[in-house]
């Protein structure tokens, strides 16, 4: 296991009574600042009552209305932002899968604060100055790359940016360059180390040694999969364009949980309808409270990721909280015949069977009433033409998921390399069910 390594010592080792004091101290400053300077703020906190000479401690957060989503798309382009647009020397921004896409804008102050704690993110994996980085997410206006590279470049790694796509390239560059860090999604690690089969590579003489893997969700049981056709460590990172974009937390070396850098975030975890303040512990939504922000910057941001926190100091020394690995969304949970299902929960039980590869899709359909359907792909090594055994496993896998879900599925077995790939995200749910009601 490759050992942790700190950026800012100082800042990362801080106890809980120092990170809350400096907590308090920039939610206060922010919270005048947005009534100040952001319309949008300052009408909804004088519609509730609310004004800055209220937050005396961080629990007074609670009295400012949460932040949604919607808030952003019905400010698009530039409504929330603070300062004037001549301030603003770069715009990010989400992939806008309902509508226009989410903006997010950034001062100069605010891309320093980004390349800060992406440095504390890649050293806390055990990233140091040795290394060299294949950096495979995506640059533009997606936060992935950008916030990758700066973040490594701050601590003096060598940086490949190579993007995603054109895995053949990855693949030749990963063996010329020596990398030995690889940060892109978790799905597209997989589809490198296909793609390296297809031409006779033996991934284990690669020099990758950890992966940095995010934007999508991902089970235990996947990382499990990952380590071992790579044979790394793979370190879950969390982000969201809305803040910052990768940098919000990561894993330590480990992997229990996390680490939100809460000097720079404030965090809560509140009921997915009420959000009101749950106690730590308890399973809820994450929002988020960006401190340092000075561009565009958010009150209680509700996320709709689905974890807990933890305020226990981490082996590793570092008190920052720490969050459990994402477990769904309260926006893509499924409901199929009344039941709440996860596709993480489909994934958890996909990755413990023997012979499934590491790609699949679950799809959703009515006749009369809810179906679900989940195609798996198969291993070559497992795909057979005796149809007894193949459909002897199927069963077995329409048992393992419903004695998770609680509800039957269909399970369809697939040849190997049939599920369309992706050098991004990939599309794990298709809900024809939504596709019917357009």
């Amino acid at each position: 296991m490759v050992q942790t390594q700190f950026w800012n010592k100082e800042r990362e080792l801080m106890t809980r009574e120092e990170l809350e004091k400096i907590q308090l101290k920039e939610l206060k400053t922010l919270v005048d600042y947005c009534y100040k300077n952001q319309k949008f703020y300052h009408d909804r906190m004088k519609k509730s009552g609310v004004s800055p000479d209220d937050i005396h401690s961080l629990e007074d957060i609670s009295k400012i209305p949460p932040t949604l989503k919607t808030d952003l798309r019905d400010n698009y382009p530039f409504g929330l932002v603070c300062v004037p647009m001549s301030e603003i020397v770069r715009i990010h921004a989400s992939s806008g899968t309902t509508g226009k896409p989410t903006v997010v804008s950034y001062t100069r102050h605010d891309l320093d604060a980004w390349t800060e704690v992406m440095a504390r993110t890649v050293a806390c994996a055990g990233m140091t100055s040795n290394d060299v980085v294949q950096n495979a997410y995506g640059y533009g206006l997606f936060t992935g790359g950008l916030g990758f590279h700066y973040g490594a470049e701050k601590i003096g790694a060598t940086v490949i940016p190579v993007s995603g796509g054109n895995t053949q390239r990855q693949i030749m560059l990963m063996q010329d360059f020596k990398s030995t860090f690889l940060t892109c999604t978790p799905s597209y690690s997989l589809y490198i180390v296909e793609y390296a089969q297809k031409m006779d590579v033996d991934v284990s003489k690669l020099h990758l040694k950890v992966g940095m893997f995010g934007a999508e969700p991902w089970s235990d049981n996947l990382r499990k999969k990952i380590e071992d056709v790579l044979n790394i460590d793979a370190i879950d990172i969390y982000g969201l364009s809305e803040l910052c974009g990768p940098g919000v937390s990561v894993e330590c070396p480990e992997k229990d949980g996390l680490h939100v850098w809460e000097d720079h975030f404030l965090v809560e975890v509140l009921d997915p309808k009420t959000h009101e303040v749950l106690s730590p512990g308890e399973k809820g939504v994450l929002a988020f409270t960006t401190l340092t922000k000075t561009g565009q910057p958010l009150l209680r941001y509700v996320t709709n990721d689905i974890s807990t926190i933890t305020h226990e100091k981490c082996n590793c020394g570092r008190y920052h909280a720490r969050m459990k690995k994402i477990m769904g969304r309260a926006d893509d949970m499924l409901i199929v015949k009344g039941i709440n299902v996860f596709p993480s929960a489909i994934e958890h039980v996909l990755m413990q069977i023997p012979g499934v590869s590491g790609h699949y899709q679950i799809i959703l359909d009515r006749e009369i009433v809810d179906s679900l359907k989940v195609k798996v792909e198969l291993t070559p090594e497992t795909f057979s033409d005796k149809m007894g055994e193949l459909e002897k496993f199927k069963q077995e896998i329409e048992n393992s998921l419903y004695n998770v879900l609680q509800i039957h599925s269909r399970v369809e077995l697939v040849s190997p390399e049939t599920i369309p790939r992706s050098e991004g995200k990939a599309k794990r749910v298709i809900d024809i069910r939504k596709e019917e009601a357009i």
